[in-house]
């Protein structure tokens, strides 16, 4: 199982626990889909998993694939569960029309549902793909068993929300008080994967909380001063270390 690293559980457990699962397809997949919600929640040296954890992990563990536009949760509704994703992105977006605000787009790895599920609330916001997406889902009666079963995973989870937390609070502080070209810097560095931003200005602006043709303006000044490149549903970033120099101004 190459390049299925999980912090906290070493390839050779990783083996028996495959092992004990026996030669089901299934399972095997179970099991991988397992080890990488472990690589997505927490720390690995502060709450290493066991053969054990990982395989009551596995056995709870839906896999759910969504269209493009598809809805996959709707705001003022209880989560159901945790969601994981797995692969694509995902919007969460608030309003419609001309009041539609984007909050935030997951991508590989981010997990959503577990915070209101802890604190017994509904989604704040709508869920929609972006694109093809797949998502690995724990529903809130497993999920509940889960973590009262298996001390190790709870702690390990408990992590992941804590850091998730603070830095959704540090990112809206670092925002505070500054200029515009400050935000989208501070935006496009965060949302880049491998220099690029694959969002479409209409997304970043809504993100942002300004009109598309503000986000516009400073973008084109961006490229002229050879910082990005524009390009259909995506930005390209072409100098970071001065784009970071003006998100630190």
């Amino acid at each position: 199982m190459e390049g299925m690293g999980v912090p906290g559980l070493s390839r050779a457990p990783l083996g028996r626990a495959a092992a004990l699962l026996g030669d089901d397809p299934h399972n095997d997949a179970g099991l991988r889909h397992a080890a990488w919600v472990a690589r997505c929640v927490g720390r690995g040296e502060a709450a290493p998993l066991t053969v054990s954890d990982v395989t009551a992990l596995a056995e709870h563990i839906q896999v759910r694939s969504y269209e493009f536009a598809e809805r996959i949760f709707h705001s003022d509704s209880p989560p159901g569960g945790v969601w994981i994703v797995k692969s694509g992105r995902v919007e969460l977006t608030v309003g419609t029309g001309p009041r539609k605000l984007v909050v935030q787009v997951l991508r590989g790895g981010d997990v959503d549902g577990d915070v209101q599920h802890f604190l017994d609330m509904n989604m704040p916001y709508d869920a929609h793909a972006l694109e093809g997406a797949t998502l690995l889902f724990l529903d809130s009666k497993a999920f509940d068993a889960l973590l009262a079963e298996r001390p190790t995973v709870a702690r390990r989870w408990l992590l992941s929300v804590a850091q998730r937390v603070a830095t959704s609070q540090n990112r809206i502080i670092d925002l505070l008080g500054c200029t515009l070209a400050e935000q989208v810097a501070k935006t496009l560095l965060a949302e880049a994967v491998g220099d690029v931003v694959e969002l479409p200005q209409k997304t970043l602006a809504a993100m942002l909380g300004v009109q598309r043709q503000s986000l516009n303006r400073v973008l084109k000044k961006f490229e002229r001063d050879g910082l990005v490149g524009i390009r259909y549903s995506a930005v390209d970033i072409r100098d970071s270390a001065r784009l970071g120099a003006i998100a630190r101004a």
